[in-house]
């Protein structure tokens, strides 16, 4: 049907018909056409407020965002679940600010707004930007308003219970024994090696274990695209800027900074959330702080590692700041800065930041050299953004229109490329993005032969229009291709099996008395002996610390022990001897400060999430499901 559509949209009859609906369109509205037909049920009601499909949609695609490829591989029915419950979260955490009376002043909103970094060119703010960047996310000036005042109201009511709590010393000793607890043990570790080298592996083992394994070695439908990608890094190579419009903007630039008392600064930002811990967050950070320490540029880095994929465009540039501009972590490592050094991973509300000083008061303008290029780009992003809204809508029109892909390339001048083979859980290069892979492998696409509807990028810099070139089903190779694989798989499971044997008579030894050290020296294996070992310490396999903090403590003289198997396969036989607890007198005053900040937090986030399923369970929720869903 949907290529019946496509044949004959070019008709005279067609376009007459196109034409009155857009009439009626424009006189009456949309809904006049499609709201006496369509009306989606709601998916959700909280107190008698209605959830919609379409705010559950969004949530879900907010959600796959947030979850970045970590979301491939997830059932879309627990997705959308997961975003449902956090709409219902929502809609009576708000219920409940409102009949409380709480409310977020214009005032407060709007300084958000304006101190909010992507709406600032050269730290000031810049409202076409501004309303570009809300549209590109999907909002009118008033929704994103809206949507702000709902997220500082939520903030303000989590706020209230995350400050409000208090740790006794009581409750802070009890913790500090735990925490800073320390262990005596010696391990013994037994790899995998070449223990059944002498033992053969026949040609009926691998026949064997390929007849009851087949489906283990089942290749997934792959799917070869070509593709074409409008992208507005070439749309401004397209564009020339005189040489005296880049004059006059660095000479107004440098007027203004020289009576200016401000800093400038860059920043790569690593976002704390679903995806990313503060711990993991601060090790990455401190990588790129290597890197930069030993030559890489920050702009570079801000564009391969940045969360806040805007400033990265431009080095990572977030603007001037008079002391208040940014968060309060970001001012203070600016404050510490020479001009070019970049901080140490600085923590603030929204990440984790890596802070450059590019200008301040007591320095000199940059030279014209340094940063042309920059004023080079600012001074071509109005018309790039113009000119890539124009070619998308025009690529938009022909991958309708046309059953390939040459007569796009041939209009808009895009590279038609070809992608290497990738499945439903994606690829690599661009075909990482879990977008394109859906739409390759859409019944439109896969099946019909169309060309996909254009796809903007999560960067939203770039769009990509793909067809089908190649589709391979899904099937078991034939015993000749995976032989290999399986005398490697046979031989690993017989050195399991080995360094289990061996393992086994070593805890036999160890618990007897008898011949312990003759198995040693047989195999040379070696005890490893660690004192003072905390719960976090990087000296052993953080499995083996971990296990060894499993054991109770010994008693009468004796130890304690146990084995494990690593995900390698290798034995190991731990032997705990003391613990020692720790102590809130051992801690610096830093220490225990961030131990009791902590610890607040933690009873914070309890009593907030005691708060939410009270109001969950007093309220008159009518869903798909209204038992709350658990994070992952």
């Amino acid at each position: 049907m949907l290529q019946d559509i496509r044949d004959n949209s070019q008709g005279v009859i067609a376009k007459i018909i196109i034409g009155l609906i857009v009439a009626v369109f424009a006189l009456f509205g949309v809904e006049s056409i499609i709201g006496g037909f369509i009306t989606s049920p709601p998916v959700a009601e909280v107190n008698g407020e209605e959830i919609t499909e379409a705010q559950l949609q969004s949530g879900t695609q907010s959600l796959m965002n947030s979850l970045g490829g970590t979301a491939q591989g997830l059932d879309q029915e627990l997705l959308e679940q997961v975003a449902l419950n956090q709409l219902i979260e929502e809609t009576v955490l708000r219920q409940r600010a409102q009949s409380g009376d709480m409310a977020i002043s214009s005032d407060r909103i709007d300084r958000a707004i304006i101190e909010t970094p992507q709406f600032q060119i050269g730290g000031r703010f810049d409202s076409d930007l501004a309303l570009r960047t809300m549209a590109t996310q999907g909002f009118t000036a008033g929704l994103y308003r809206e949507s702000l005042s709902q997220q500082m109201l939520l903030g303000q009511l989590a706020n209230a219970f995350s400050s409000s709590n208090f740790v006794t010393d009581s409750e802070l000793e009890r913790v500090a024994e735990l925490t800073r607890q320390t262990r005596d043990f010696r391990y013994l570790s037994i790899p995998m090696g070449t223990r059944t080298l002498d033992t053969q592996i026949t040609d009926a083992q691998i026949s064997e274990y390929y007849e009851a394994n087949q489906e283990d070695f089942r290749e997934d439908a792959s799917i070869v695209a070509r593709y074409v990608v409008l992208d507005q890094a070439e749309i401004a190579e397209e564009i020339e800027v005189p040489e005296e419009e880049l004059r006059a903007q660095y000479e107004a630039e440098q007027e203004a900074f020289e009576g200016a008392s401000e800093k400038r600064a860059s920043h790569i930002l690593f976002e704390v959330g679903a995806n990313l811990s503060e711990d993991e967050a601060l090790a990455q950070a401190t990588q790129a702080k290597a890197r930069l320490d030993a030559g890489e540029d920050f702009g570079d880095l801000a564009q391969e590692l940045s969360s806040d994929t805007i400033s990265a465009r431009d080095g990572g540039d977030i603007g001037y700041t008079d002391g208040t501009a940014f968060p309060a972590a970001v001012e203070e490592a600016l404050a510490s800065l020479s001009l070019d050094e970049v901080s140490d991973p600085a923590v603030s509300e929204f990440g984790v930041h890596l802070v450059k000083l590019t200008e301040d008061n007591e320095s000199t303008f940059q030279p014209y050299e340094e940063v042309v290029d920059r004023i080079e780009r600012e001074l071509k992003s109005a018309e790039v953004e113009l000119l890539y809204a124009e070619r998308l809508e025009s690529l938009s029109n022909l991958a309708f229109e046309t059953g390939e892909l040459q007569t796009i390339s041939e209009q808009l001048g895009l590279e038609v490329q070809t992608s290497a083979a990738f499945t439903r859980n994606g690829g690599g290069g661009l075909f990482s993005n879990q977008q394109l892979v859906t739409a390759a492998f859409s019944d439109s696409v896969l099946i019909d032969g169309n060309n996909s509807d254009p796809i903007e990028l999560a960067d939203g810099t770039r769009a990509v229009v793909l067809r089908v070139e190649e589709y391979n089903e899904s099937a078991i190779p034939p015993l000749e291709e995976v032989e290999p694989q399986i005398a490697v798989l046979l031989r690993a499971e017989m050195e399991r099996e080995a360094v289990q044997e061996l393992g086994g008579r070593v805890l036999q030894a160890v618990q007897s008395g008898n011949g312990l050290d003759e198995i040693l020296t047989e195999n040379n294996l070696d005890w490893v002996a660690l004192d003072n070992v905390n719960r976090n310490a990087t000296t052993a396999n953080r499995q083996v610390v971990a296990e060894a903090f499993s054991l109770p403590a010994p008693e009468g003289g004796e130890s304690e022990m146990t084995t494990l198997t690593l995900a390698n396969g290798t034995y190991i036989l731990i032997e705990l001897t003391e613990v020692t607890p720790g102590s809130l007198a051992t801690l610096s005053a830093e220490e225990a400060l961030d131990l009791t900040t902590q610890m607040a937090s933690d009873h914070g986030s309890n009593d907030f999430q005691a708060y939410l399923n009270t109001l969950r369970a007093n309220a008159d929720i009518q869903s798909r499901t209204v038992a709350p869903v658990d994070e992952f």
